[in-house]
């Protein structure tokens, strides 16, 4: 049942929100830690009835893909530090892998499932070595453009579950996907993306190495390098909007 007080649990978050990433100057001391364990404390409680969104059923594929597009997007509200919205992802659907530059995140689910598949970068200076070789071949150009990575980790997360976290550092690269249904999320980043301010949103593929000695003996200690390569958005992937009909959010 939706929580009947003065002030909606939305509002609590936003504006503890807005308190952890106001200053930028902050992020990574003592209280920003602080205050962000609170936030993730808010983010643990909130369900989808707080935002007056009901489970969705398993979707009907009888409409036309143009017309239906297997993600959308509630916004909720923006500011200069964040954003926060929910994301509604139909049965199958995936966002796919993507990045995240100079941004904090927080992701909770508000009904059915998702598999978060997170990566972190290695160093940028790390380059593909000329004998290394990928299935199906690269071209050369394409060589330049890749980024080694680490496969950090890979979850199942429900409205049960606690929320999840990304920092500029760890987990910054995550795809995610519909498991056994449909599901939503409600996100949280910070600052907002803003292609003007050098965070626009990346996209990526995960290649195969002809070779896999190398991948063999990084799983044995535990984890599993891999290189990323950036590509334009896939054409399977887009995201429309959807009115929020939950609590209004002033900040």
């Amino acid at each position: 049942m939706p929580r009947d007080t003065m002030t909606s649990l939305v509002q609590k978050i936003g504006r503890q929100a807005l308190v952890t990433f106001r200053n930028p100057s902050l992020v990574g001391d003592k209280a920003f830690w602080d205050n962000q364990g609170k936030l993730q404390s808010l983010m643990t409680e909130i369900r989808a009835a707080d935002l007056k969104i009901a489970p969705r059923k398993v979707d009907c594929a009888s409409t036309p893909l143009p017309h239906n597009p297997p993600v959308t997007y509630m916004h909720i509200c923006e500011t200069d530090q964040f954003s926060m919205g929910v994301f509604l992802l139909k049965s199958g659907a995936s966002i796919p892998l993507h990045d995240h530059p100079g941004m904090y995140g927080m992701l909770k689910v508000m009904y059915g499932k998702v598999r978060i598949t997170c990566f972190d970068r290695l160093d940028k200076s790390t380059s593909v070595a000329s004998d290394t070789q990928f299935k199906p071949p690269l071209l050369p150009f394409q060589r330049d453009a890749l980024r080694r990575s680490i496969l950090r980790s890979v979850g199942e997360f429900t409205e049960e579950s606690g929320p999840c976290i990304l920092t500029p550092d760890r987990d910054n690269l995550h795809q995610i996907d519909a498991v056994d249904g449909p599901t939503a999320f409600l996100d949280i980043l910070a600052p907002p993306y803003d292609p003007d301010d050098g965070r626009d949103c990346h996209y990526y593929k995960v290649l195969e190495s002809a070779s896999d000695s190398e991948d063999k003996k990084a799983e044995a200690q535990g984890q599993k390098e891999v290189w990323l390569m950036e590509v334009p958005q896939p054409s399977d992937f887009w995201c429309g909007g959807e009115p929020y009909p939950g609590p209004e959010v002033n900040i």
